[in-house]
């Protein structure tokens, strides 16, 4: 596919981005940047949740990794299901009562500033990093396919891409974010659409049956994996997934925001459940993409490997078949869906990082500053997480090999753990432990979790030999995280309790 026509409709896109911005913008305060005056529309952050879920990585490794896993991952989605029901009846009700910014003000109205600069800055520091992996793994496909036959070296891409999302991005912040993530959803719902049909009709496939290829001709479509030793085991992906989403929607201030931004609790509730329902069933979209992708590629030059390893190059059957065997339509299609999938999660996370530290970290609110020196701060913290976000990943460019990703990737197993332990504690119990209990507790039970949860990059990092057992940890691993942090902050607080 030509680069230049890429190129083209990545421009117009963005075009149609930055005019939305510019309107939504016009007239923003920082009322609406943080929450949007709370005028957003339920319907609207419903549909854009769904590619705020759906990160870059996702778009590309979900139908790719259905060569390996089969179905197993819906098992996960199921979970997810669970869980976006505990958030809409549990959580959002506790953040509207507690009538917050950010939700890490429930950490300090229950047990002090400590607490709150401590769900802080694990936020910060696990979705600066998820960002930067993510966005990293997909500007490496923009860099392959597009802007490396145009010249372009790769720290230029980042840099546009940084800027682009910047220029949108820093006046209107949330309530410019609702209308542009629904857009992208819109973007990406289509481009996976339209990437199936292409495919189903393209010769390698339009003389079998697509109901043919799930029913008979596929070896990729089992669902239920029941190996208790498995990572992948169902009740590891079902227990698992519903406390990924818990933590990583729930309890994170980048998913939440703009849930906050809603007219009332009932419109917060009812975008969550829209929004499980419609993570579902683009999710079967992906893993069905995912088994047409393996039977075009057995009829037109077989499976894609990596000449090094000899390997199943999975992350790359996608954006190869549509970008150089499906035609000019798919491939814009798969671009804009690839694009809206990435920049989606990428820009509210700019937002979300400068609202988390703005409030929670250097409370801002609570200084008795003027209204044009809190502005010039919060422009402040935004440009410098755009420098962050670009500098991490420079780095991933640099000193990754694999194993640094799949740290990255896996990082909410670690960081989100303290952060269940200590909303489940202010949920569940009248205790309130100590300063010194908050800060030990948080970083003693993850360190123990990533040794037990056989993390080699850690390992061999740390010095350590890793655990030799059969048993796989998988999702539950931020379960147990979870459990170990609540016990210690719980133990130690009946013990010694706060002052």
């Amino acid at each position: 596919m030509n680069p230049t026509v890429i190129l083209i409709g990545l421009v117009s896109y963005f075009l149609v981005l930055l005019l939305i911005g510019f309107i939504t913008g016009r007239k923003a305060n920082e009322d609406s940047y943080f929450l949007g005056n709370k005028q957003s529309i339920w319907w609207m952050v419903a549909l854009g949740m769904l590619s705020d879920s759906m990160s870059g990585v996702s778009f590309i490794s979900v139908p790719g990794a259905v060569y390996n896993d089969q179905f197993n991952y819906l098992q996960v989605v199921m979970g997810y299901v669970l869980g976006y029901l505990v958030i809409a009846y549990f959580l959002l009700p506790l953040y509207y009562k507690a009538n917050v910014t950010s939700i890490y003000e429930y950490l300090e109205q229950r047990f002090g500033g400590v607490s709150q600069k401590t769900g802080a800055f694990f936020f910060v520091i696990s979705r600066l990093l998820g960002a930067g992996g993510r966005l990293f793994l997909t500007a490496l496909v923009f860099q392959q396919f597009l802007f490396q036959p145009l010249g372009m070296p790769f720290e230029v891409t980042v840099a546009v891409i940084i800027l682009l999302i910047l220029t949108y991005t820093v006046k209107g912040g949330i309530r410019t974010l609702v209308f542009t993530d629904a857009l992208q959803s819109v973007f990406l719902i289509g481009g996976l659409v339209v990437c199936i049909v292409s495919m189903v009709r393209s010769p390698e496939l339009s003389q079998i049956n697509a109901l043919e290829i799930f029913t008979m001709k596929s070896d990729f479509t089992s669902i239920f994996n029941w190996d208790v030793n498995s990572n992948k085991y169902f009740w590891k992906h079902l227990i698992g997934g519903m406390f990924i989403t818990i933590a990583m929607t729930g309890l994170d201030q980048n998913m939440m925001q703009k849930n906050l931004s809603c007219k009332s609790l009932s419109d917060a509730q009812k975008n969550m459940l829209v929004t499980a329902v419609v993570v579902f069933f683009v999710n079967v979209l992906f893993l069905s993409l995912g088994v047409f992708m393996i039977e075009f590629l057995k009829n037109s030059g077989g499976i894609i490997v990596d000449p090094l390893t000899g390997k199943p190059s999975t992350d790359l059957f996608f954006p190869t078949i549509a970008l150089q065997k499906l035609g000019l339509f798919a491939g814009l299609a798969f671009v804009l869906g690839l694009s809206a999938a990435t920049f989606s999660s990428a820009d509210s996370v700019l937002t979300t990082l400068t609202t988390s530290t703005y409030v929670d970290i250097f409370s801002v609110p609570k200084r008795n500053w003027n209204i044009q020196l809190k502005h010039k701060y919060r422009v402040v913290l935004h440009l410098t997480y755009s420098v962050l976000l670009y500098l991490c990943i420079l780095g991933f460019h640099k000193y990754s090999d694999g194993a640094v990703i799949n740290v990255v990737l896996g990082l909410a197993n670690y960081t989100y753990g303290p952060l269940l332990g200590l909303f489940a504690l202010g949920m569940f119990t009248q205790v309130k432990p100590s300063n010194m209990a908050v800060i030990v507790v948080s970083i003693v039970v993850p360190t123990i979790c990533w040794y037990f949860g056989k993390n080699v990059f850690i390992s061999e990092l740390l010095g350590w030999k890793p655990l030799n057992w059969k048993y796989q940890f998988g999702f539950e691993l931020l379960l147990l995280n979870g459990l170990g942090s609540f016990i210690g902050y719980y133990v130690w607080a009946k013990f010694k309790p706060a002052n």
